[in-house]
C-alpha cells in the first residue's frame, strides 16, 4: 500500500519540479520593457582584476541612471580571454534577451596573439551582420596595439576596425582604451588591464556614444 502511494505521488512531484525549473529558466530571458544594451567583449569589458561594480559596463549603467536613463538595462556578455572567433556564437545566444543595442568590443586578444587581421575582421563582420539581420544597431569599439608588434601589423590591426565601421556605417569608438593604455597609474600590474580609475575613464569614453545612439 505504501509503495503504491509513492508510485502515484512521484509523477506529481516530477510535474511540479518541471514547472518550477521551467519558470526559473524563463525568468532569465523574460520580457522586459526596458531598453537593453548588450556588451560583448573580452577581459577589458569583463572587468578582469576589479570588482564587477567597478568595471566600465556597471559604471555606464550608473551614469545612464544619473542622466535620466534608468529605464535602460546593460547586459555584460564579456568573457576574459575571448577572441573575435566567439563573437557570432555569443551574440546568437544572447538574442533571446532581445537586445536593443550591441556594443561590440572584441579583437584585443586577436592582436595580442598575432592572429590574422583578415580573419578577425571577418569574425566581427559576421556578428555585425547577425545583429543587422535581427534589427540590432551596433556600436563598434576599436583597439590598438603596442608598437612592439611591428608597425605594419599594428597599423593593419587598427585600420580593420575603422574599415568595418565605414563599410557598415557603424557608430565607432576608435580606441576603447583612449587615455588609459600605456599609463601605469591607470592600469594593473600587468600593464594591460585597467584598474578602477582606468575603468572610470573608459566609461567616460563610451558614455557619450551610447547617449547619442540610444
Amino acid at each position: 500500500m505504501k509503495k503504491d502511494s509513492t508510485v502515484r505521488i512521484l509523477p506529481i512531484v516530477l510535474i511540479f519540479a518541471f514547472l518550477f525549473f521551467s519558470a526559473h529558466l524563463s525568468s532569465l530571458f523574460a520580457e522586459d520593457d526596458r531598453t537593453t544594451i548588450l556588451i560583448i567583449g573580452d577581459s577589458l569589458s569583463a572587468g578582469l582584476g576589479v570588482a564587477p561594480e567597478q568595471a566600465y559596463p556597471s559604471l555606464l549603467q550608473n551614469k545612464l541612471a544619473e542622466n535620466g536613463k534608468d529605464g535602460i538595462n546593460i547586459i555584460n556578455g564579456s568573457i576574459s580571454g575571448s577572441t573575435s572567433a566567439g563573437a557570432y556564437s555569443r551574440l546568437k545566444w544572447y538574442l533571446r534577451a532581445k537586445p536593443d543595442l550591441l556594443v561590440l568590443a572584441l579583437g584585443a586578444n586577436d592582436g595580442l596573439r598575432g592572429l590574422s587581421v583578415d580573419l578577425m575582421r571577418q569574425n566581427l563582420e559576421k556578428a555585425v551582420e547577425l545583429a543587422s539581420d535581427n534589427h540590432i544597431p551596433v556600436i563598434l569599439a576599436g583597439m590598438r596595439l603596442p608598437p612592439n608588434y611591428g608597425p605594419d601589423y599594428a597599423q593593419a590591426f587598427e585600420n580593420s576596425f575603422a574599415e568595418l565601421s565605414e563599410k557598415h556605417d557603424l557608430p565607432f569608438i576608435p580606441f576603447l582604451l583612449k587615455n588609459v593604455a600605456g599609463r601605469p597609474a591607470l592600469n594593473q600590474a600587468d600593464g594591460i588591464h585597467p584598474n578602477v580609475q582606468g575603468h572610470k575613464i573608459i566609461a567616460e569614453t563610451v558614455f557619450p556614444v551610447l547617449m547619442e545612439h540610444l
